[in-house]
């Protein structure tokens, strides 16, 4: 597996974004132009908004089930790892970062964690500044 950073961290499902949504994607066209340029526009219509509701669904589904569970995992490796470095708790800080900031730093290795969480409660860094900030990236190698 090649090595993870800012660039490449992003991960596809191939069955999910390259088979099922193309396939979708196709059958919602067709059925949007099959709405414009028949006599039955009512039907297609219906299968049209059918098709964009199963678009829909899939995705939030999909996502949501995993983000949740993989968000909880996050925060509790952080918690971990925090306690491991310093001997205190996370969960007395935790309150001052946002979703978005805890998850970028689970990709700081430990010698740049501690430092990195000082530094963004300090200058109140966005996520996406926390993981420009990184020196040595560590590949989260089991995200959704």
């Amino acid at each position: 597996m090649k090595p993870q950073n800012l660039e490449n961290h992003i991960r596809f499902y191939t069955p999910h974004h390259f088979v099922y949504y193309p396939i979708l994607i196709a059958f919602l066209s067709a059925s949007i132009y099959f709405a414009f340029t028949t006599e039955q526009q009512l039907i297609w219509a219906f299968i049209s908004v059918a098709f964009v509701f199963l678009f829909c669904l899939a995705f939030m589904l999909r996502q949501h089930y995993a983000l949740t569970l993989q968000n909880r995992i996050v925060k509790l490796e952080l918690r971990y790892r925090y306690f491991t470095l310093s001997g205190k708790r996370f969960e007395e800080i935790e309150y001052k970062f946002t979703d978005d900031q805890l998850f970028a730093l689970r990709f700081a290795p430990d010698n740049e964690l501690l430092a990195l969480i000082d530094k963004t409660l300090e200058n109140k860094l966005s996520g996406n500044a926390i993981k420009k900030s990184i020196v040595n990236w560590n590949g989260d190698y089991s995200r959704v």
